[in-house]
């Protein structure tokens, strides 16, 4: 299992958000850049990308961020927030973006999902699964839908969709643990891969989410407060798989 360290994107800022909040965020590092080369040189093998601008508005305001960061770095990075559009996905992708993360786009138009997975390749497109009492949220997490992470799931997997994000949005930068139950549900439920993310604090979080199955868990606020050293959790990971 990947151990995958988050860069929260703000204003060209590093933040971390509670529950997905935007009155409660955290800014951690006014270099992301620096941050990014920092969790490479930690060992990282995938960087995770997230435009809370874009996610809010639907406009990609960090994309000279993002770009320094697909330059200077590496190893594969991948982005989500606010792609809500075929060219802003296509445009990522280009500039060096090995996968982009659609959330809101998965909901809102099925179609522009297929399309892409149709002209890029299903490996350059993860859906991600924002869960908020086990029912999907959108735009930035500001607006529940009615359909489950599980229906999600479905309906993607048949239009070409083989990779997923799962994210429990109350244990998201909360530092508590993650929704271990829910996750496994997912996970059972198809065969393609899945990633976590939302609550992780320790190192024995990322070996349990390893026995589940999960191809990959995404940590954020333990790495920035220190509760997680990344060289440390990537090590007992291998050692778990």
């Amino acid at each position: 299992m990947k151990v995958i360290p988050s860069i929260d994107l703000k204003s060209g800022l590093c933040v971390r958000l509670y529950q997905g909040d935007y009155q409660r965020q955290t800014v951690y590092s006014d270099d992301p850049t620096g941050v990014a080369l920092q969790w490479q040189e930690a060992g990282a093998q995938l960087i995770h990308l997230v435009d809370l601008d874009g996610a809010a508005s639907g406009e990609q305001t960090n994309l000279d961020v993002i770009s320094a960061i697909t330059t200077r770095v590496g190893i594969p990075v991948q982005v989500g927030g606010g792609i809500r559009e075929l060219e802003t996905a296509e445009r990522l992708l280009d500039m060096g973006v090995d996968r982009v993360v659609l959330g809101t786009a998965a909901v809102q138009d099925p179609g522009m999902v297929k399309l892409l997975c149709e002209l890029r390749g299903s490996e350059r497109v993860v859906v991600a699964l924002d869960a908020r009492n086990g029912l999907v949220a959108i735009k930035g997490w500001t607006e529940e839908t009615g359909s489950s992470a599980k229906d999600l799931l479905m309906q993607m997997a048949e239009l070409g969709v083989h990779r997923f994000l799962y994210t429990d949005i109350s244990r998201d930068g909360t530092l508590t643990q993650p929704n271990f139950e829910a996750l496994e549900e997912i996970v059972a439920g198809t065969d393609y891969p899945v990633l976590a993310s939302g609550g992780i604090t320790s190192i024995e979080h990322l070996q349990k989410l390893a026995i589940i199955g999960a191809e990959g868990a995404i940590i954020g606020s333990a790495l920035y407060t220190g509760k997680i050293n990344l060289r440390s959790a990537i090590a007992a990971v291998e050692t778990t798989d």
